[in-house]
C-alpha cells in the first residue's frame, strides 16, 4: 500500500507544503492563518473534483453505475456530481465550523458573516498560499487526469470518492492542530502537521486503496448475480 518511488510531482508537493512552514518559522506568519489555508485546501480539491466529474460526464459517458445498499442502478453523471457537492459540502461545513469554534478566529455571529470574513482573515500571506495551492492542485490533478487518459476509463463512483481518504487524514490533523494553536504551540504543531501531511501524501497509496475497494465491490455484485 506504500508508494515505492517519488515522482517530480511528489517533490513539488514537498516544496508547496514547506512554504507555509518556512513562513511560520522564519517570516513571522500567523500559524492560525496557515491552518485556515489548509482548511480552504479542502474546498479547492472538491471544486477540482467537480470539474473532473463534469468533464467525464460531458465527454466520455453521461451515465454510470450507482451502487447503493447492495443494489445497482444507472444514474446520470449529473446525479453523481449533485450528490458529491451535497455530501462533500456538508463535510467541509462541519470541518470549518469545528476549526472556527476551536481557534476562536471569528467571533460568534451568523454563518454568512463567518464565511465572508475568510478573505480578510487570510491576509496577503494566506491569499498567496491559497493561490499557490490552487495552481498546484489544478496542474497536478487536472493535467495528469487528462494527459494519462484516466478520464476515459475511470468510473464516476470511484472519481466521486477520490478526495475523501486524503482529506479525511488531512482534516483530522488540522482540527487537532487547531487545538494546539489555542495553547500557543503554533510553530511546533505546524512542523508536526506538515511532516504528517507530507508522509501520508507521499507514502500512502490512496489510489490503490480505492482500486481495491472498487474491485471488492464489483466482485460482491458479480457473486450476487
Amino acid at each position: 500500500m506504500f508508494k515505492r518511488a517519488l515522482t517530480k510531482s511528489d517533490f513539488l508537493l514537498i516544496v508547496v507544503n514547506l512554504i507555509p512552514l518556512y513562513g511560520v518559522w522564519f517570516e513571522g506568519w500567523d500559524p492560525k492563518t496557515m491552518f485556515l489555508v489548509y482548511c480552504m485546501e479542502t474546498v479547492i480539491i472538491g471544486l477540482i473534483n467537480v470539474i473532473k466529474m463534469a468533464c467525464v460526464t460531458l465527454f466520455v459517458k453521461s451515465t454510470d453505475v450507482w451502487e447503493n445498499n447492495g443494489s445497482s442502478t444507472m444514474q446520470s453523471g449529473w446525479f453523481f456530481i449533485f450528490f458529491f457537492i451535497i455530501h462533500y459540502g456538508f463535510f467541509v461545513f462541519i470541518q470549518t465550523q469545528m476549526f472556527f469554534g476551536v481557534t476562536g478566529m471569528i467571533p460568534e455571529g451568523n454563518m454568512l458573516m463567518k464565511y465572508s470574513s475568510i478573505p480578510k482573515l487570510l491576509g496577503d500571506n494566506g491569499m498567496l498560499m491559497l493561490l499557490i495551492f490552487i495552481a498546484y492542485y489544478t496542474v497536478q490533478n487536472i493535467f495528469s487526469f487528462f494527459s494519462s487518459g484516466l478520464y476515459k476509463i475511470i468510473s464516476l463512483g470511484r472519481l466521486m470518492f477520490e478526495p475523501y481518504l486524503r482529506i479525511f487524514v488531512q482534516q483530522v490533523v488540522v482540527i487537532l492542530g487547531s487545538m494546539f494553536l489555542s495553547f500557543g504551540a503554533g510553530k511546533i504543531f505546524m512542523l508536526v502537521f506538515v511532516a504528517v501531511k507530507i508522509f501520508f501524501e507521499l507514502f500512502i497509496n490512496f489510489d490503490r486503496y480505492l482500486a481495491i475497494a472498487e474491485k471488492k465491490q464489483r466482485l460482491k455484485e458479480r457473486f450476487k448475480k
